[in-house]
């Protein structure tokens, strides 16, 4: 049987990127990696429920349980255990240290739903990139999937695809737009590319 990567999501809230990722593998668009487990840093995450349909195991490991660095090792051990080779960060509301990134490193990826460099680092995520889109007036926005290192939003840039923002739009709309356009597209086809490249690089 062909080797494929084994992919670890980890989420926060509803989990409709997870479904992107999970149709994904249904469909075969992700054929190079396969879900193996789900990690959420909140017990009452939808995505957990999502997961749990999908029959992919989960796990939920909270700083309020094992305070940062705590959670930060139990993660890792987790990932040990299910010999994890990508990490998806699927609206994952925690930035990870440099050393857990480190550890990882171009083994961890994430979407933003902006043009990085644009509307992107601390404080910039959910609602807030695309109200600050908005108030911004600009015409065109979208969603970058990039590997994840020690500055929030730093790494090298994966895929990009971009979004016209309409007259009359709130950052509501804006969001729903975005994720159904760019996000629930890009996020699939590079966790697709990275898997194809991790299992290449074995096969050297």
């Amino acid at each position: 049987m062909k080797r494929v990567a084994n992919i670890a999501v980890l989420v926060s809230g509803g989990g409709t990127n997870l479904q992107a990722l999970i149709d994904a593998e249904t469909s075969g668009i992700l054929k190079n990696g396969k879900i193996v487990l789900v990690i959420s840093n909140n017990p009452e995450a939808y995505a957990l429920t999502r997961a749990e349909k999908a029959g992919i195991p989960c796990r939920v490991v909270t700083k309020k349980e094992y305070g940062r660095e705590g959670a930060e090792q139990k993660m890792i051990s987790i990932l040990e255990e299910n010999k994890i080779d990508l990490i998806i960060l699927a609206g994952f509301m925690s930035i990870l240290s440099e050393n857990f990134t480190k550890r990882y490193e171009r083994r961890i990826i994430n979407v933003h739903p902006s043009l990085i460099p644009s509307f992107c680092g601390e404080g910039f995520y959910g609602l807030k990139v695309h109200e600050a889109a908005l108030k911004k007036g600009v015409k065109v926005t979208g969603a970058t999937v990039h590997f994840v290192n020690e500055i929030p939003d730093g790494g090298e840039i994966i895929m990009q695809k971009a979004v016209e923002i309409e007259e009359g739009d709130t950052p509501e709309v804006l969001q729903e737009r975005v994720m159904r356009k760019a996000e629930w597209i890009i996020l699939p086809m590079s966790a697709e590319k990275v898997s194809a490249q991790i299992i290449e690089k074995e096969q050297r």
